[in-house]
């Protein structure tokens, strides 16, 4: 099925993911993170875009990055691409250096703009891998202090949430930054709050919508059961019953992890459905994400199911709004 149309408008700002394919290195040496910045400067300058901040990982990238009149999907697919180039060039080799699709998560800037330039900052921190944001090289987060200049990077905007006095707004940058060490994962920031693609409350979610002329979606646990039923050949009975069995089991877990992306969907609601204890029911279906990530088909099958899941729930933008379904680009 096909996905989903990426949202556009110019001055939408987003949280950009990508993974290397399989969860391979993206960066082998300095050399290649420095070729990154020359293509991030390059898109600024081409596409009109800005971006507010990143954070370089060893396997993935952080980018929080805002367009203008060129769609974001224009944007990364140049970006993407170029680099690829370099890195089959640079290591002699072939294929593909970044997982599928990239994740974008539309953001409403005034709610969340500041606090996610400071989850990306701290992406080292949380990785274990860094004490403080000073410690790591690879972010913007030393710019944002006054001590490294990159031109084609804005700090701008979200200084001026801070203070409109460039010294105190750094103060206050950094105070703000050490507060949030400590800090764990926070899953909106991934998975968003309206079908994996947008942050925000209703009233942004449906002006982004109504922008793109674009509907909401929303499902049921039931939703999720049938489809899975269905794609499985089996029936809800057969899957409360006793054992181990494939495709049962499998079935169960496609079950269980549609039911953890979903940031309104509990898994007790699923367990009681099933008759099962949800730590169990949780643990397989973060095991078959995990499997998802080095099985093709596998992966596959879990895209069609959530598309499925979708374009079987479409509801009117102004109908009575429940939390809905997320989907991982």
């Amino acid at each position: 099925m096909a996905r989903k149309p990426r949202i556009h408008y110019p001055g939408a700002v987003f949280h950009v993911i990508l993974r290397g394919n399989a969860g391979a290195p993206i960066f082998f040496d300095d050399r290649d993170r420095y070729r990154l910045y020359l293509m991030l400067q390059h898109a600024v300058e081409k596409f009109g875009c800005r971006i507010h901040a990143f954070c370089l990982m060893t396997n993935h990238i952080h980018l929080v990055m805002q367009t203008g009149e060129m769609p974001l999907a224009r944007i990364m697919q140049n970006i993407s691409l170029r680099y690829t180039k370099w890195i089959n060039y640079s290591r002699q080799r072939t294929g593909h250096v970044f997982q599928g699709r990239y994740k974008a998560l539309l953001i409403d800037s005034d709610s969340y703009l500041l606090e996610l330039v400071r989850y990306v900052h701290l992406n080292p921190v949380r990785a274990g891998i860094a004490k403080e944001s000073d410690d790591y090289l690879w972010t913007w987060h030393r710019a944002y202090l006054g001590r490294e200049t990159l031109p084609w990077l804005t700090s701008e905007w979200v200084l001026s949430m801070l203070s409109s006095e460039i010294g105190k707004a750094r103060k206050a940058y950094c105070d703000f930054v050490n507060d949030g060490i400590g800090e764990g994962r926070r899953n909106e920031f991934h998975s968003g709050t309206c079908e994996g693609r947008l942050l925000g409350d209703d009233k942004f979610v449906d002006a982004v919508l109504e922008k793109a002329c674009q509907r909401r979606y929303r499902t049921t646990v039931s939703d999720v059961l049938r489809v899975v039923c269905r794609m499985y050949g089996t029936t809800v009975e057969e899957l409360k019953a006793p054992g181990k069995t494939r495709p049962f089991t499998e079935a169960r877990a496609m079950a269980s992890l549609i039911v953890q992306e979903s940031t309104h969907l509990p898994l007790t609601e699923l367990g009681k459905a099933l008759n099962r204890d949800i730590s169990p029911l949780g643990r397989v279906g973060r095991r078959l994400h995990l499997q998802s990530m080095a099985d093709r088909e596998l992966c596959r099958r879990i895209e069609i199911l959530r598309n499925e899941l979708l374009d079987s729930r479409k509801v009117d933008p102004f109908d009575d709004l429940t939390p809905l379904m997320t989907q991982r680009c």
